[in-house]
């Protein structure tokens, strides 16, 4: 059965090292445990509201990605560098009200995160809420977020967004 795998040469992609780095360094490839962290911290400072903390840990030209069409849902789009981004953010602060957001698992390979994340919310135009399983998946390039896309039932986010 040994023989039908491939043989590894080096530490692996999972390898830590015992001296940590204060500073990811650009084109060094970082652990997936460091990766993880990093995608927690952008989480932590989603749920403080501190979106200085969130633009520190992204990378200038960073690609958000949220699925859907946005004339069913206005925070539905790409949006490209951070300052896109961090207007995604405070359009998302218009126009929903989570009731729960909540990251419950983390799944690390190389330069991806994937995130499994359960939201309940609360679109404020129509009073209309609505649950939403998300997948996160997330790149990380020298240390920075560099992409983010979001995989969630773009139905139920339309539904609960559509006026009457």
């Amino acid at each position: 059965m040994s023989s039908l795998l491939p043989k590894l040469s080096g530490p692996g992609p999972f390898a830590t090292s015992d001296t940590p780095r204060s500073r990811p360094r650009k084109g060094v490839p970082v652990s997936a445990e460091e990766n993880t962290r990093l995608v927690q911290s952008a989480y932590e400072a989603f749920g403080r509201g501190d979106m200085k903390a969130l633009a520190e840990v992204m990378a200038d030209d960073i690609e958000w990605v949220d699925p859907g069409d946005p004339d069913d849902d206005p925070n539905a789009g790409t949006f490209k560098g951070k300052e896109a981004v961090l207007g995604w953010f405070g359009g998302l602060a218009s126009t929903l009200d989570y009731t729960t957001f909540e990251p419950r698992e983390f799944i690390a390979q190389n330069d991806k995160v994937v995130s499994l994340v359960y939201s309940e919310a609360t679109v404020r135009d129509t009073g209309r809420a609505f649950v939403n399983p998300e997948a996160h998946v997330w790149t990380i390039r020298d240390g920075k977020l560099a992409r983010f896309q979001s995989y969630h039932d773009t139905a139920a986010a339309a539904a609960a967004h559509r006026v009457d």
